[in-house]
């Protein structure tokens, strides 16, 4: 077996078996916008060699080597005529799909496969086993009629239609009354209240006030900042050795998990990664408490 050390520039420098599947379908990433630094059939000079890189390039350094890694394993699928049956409640599913993103299988209306789009159609029509509720499932044949309006292997593509005048107008106004940098969703919705209340009275500057309060574009960024956040966090758990690829900060280990929410902030996270602390034993100061839940919060919207 050959592994592979790449680099994505500005990004991460990683190990893997299977480039096409680890960077490319897995982060997105196409054959150009990364290099491989590294090829051997050694799995300890590949370890060794990839932390010598990160220190190199000034990435962080991943606290457990490549070859001490929980190896992956294929998830145990049970098919019938009907339904696709996976081993582990709603949950856990997604980070058990991205694991096994590649793997197909046969069913009685056809090929089926693990992609990042069949996934998210996966999330959003499973079910959960009323025989056992560590299982959930879903059906076949719905599951193979979308493919027959939809390219499952298509990368996903990013909107780019032009917002409407009116609304580009609103934002400017909002934005030199500072509410896209003192707004949140919090205040945005009590002032809506308030302007609400206003509109009662026929002001025309009510509904301004409405139309910005209810501006979409500060709404999905809020949301977008909420979850890039989550992410990159649990990049950085993955990258550190305590979760593997697709895992969510729901599959931490309970003690992981309790040290991470004593500790002061993201900053506080940060240095203690780079100080390579252990997160696994004794216990760790601050309270980083809130913020985890204000991303469980965002990742369920």
């Amino acid at each position: 077996m050959t592994y592979y050390i790449y680099h994505i520039p500005g990004k991460k420098i990683g190990v893997t078996c299977d480039l096409n599947n680890r960077v490319t379908v897995q982060q997105g990433y196409d054959s150009s916008e990364y290099d491989v630094l590294e090829s051997s059939e050694d799995i300890d000079y590949i370890s060794s060699k990839e932390i010598e890189l990160q220190r190199e390039y000034g990435y962080k350094v991943d606290m457990v080597p490549y070859k001490n890694l929980k190896p992956k394993t294929k998830m145990n699928i049970n098919i019938t005529e009907q339904t696709t049956t996976f081993p582990c409640p709603v949950d856990k599913l997604k980070g058990q799909l991205f694991d096994n993103i590649g793997m197909n299988w046969e069913t009685e209306h056809g090929k089926l496969d693990i992609t990042p789009k069949t996934i998210d159609w996966i999330m959003k029509n499973v079910k959960t086993s009323m025989f056992n509720t560590n299982r959930s499932y879903v059906y076949n044949k719905a599951f193979a009629r979308f493919y027959d309006n939809n390219d499952v292997f298509a990368k996903p593509i990013k909107c780019s239609k032009k917002p409407l005048k009116m609304f580009e107008n609103i934002r400017q106004w909002a934005d030199e009354r500072g509410l896209y940098d003192k707004g949140d969703v919090k205040t945005q919705l009590i002032k809506l209240q308030e302007e609400m209340g206003e509109l009662d009275e026929g002001t025309e500057e009510a509904l301004w006030d409405m139309a910005a309060a209810l501006d979409s574009q500060l709404i999905e960024q809020i949301e977008e900042d909420g979850a890039t956040l989550e992410e990159e966090l649990t990049q950085d758990l993955v990258e550190a050795g305590y979760l593997t690829d697709g895992e969510s900060l729901s599959d931490l280990d309970p003690t992981v998990k309790e040290n991470l929410e004593n500790l002061g902030s993201i900053e506080d996270f940060e240095a203690a990664l780079a100080e390579e602390t252990d997160f696994t034993e004794g216990a760790v100061s601050g309270s980083m408490d809130m913020y985890l839940k204000t991303l469980k919060k965002v990742s369920k919207k």
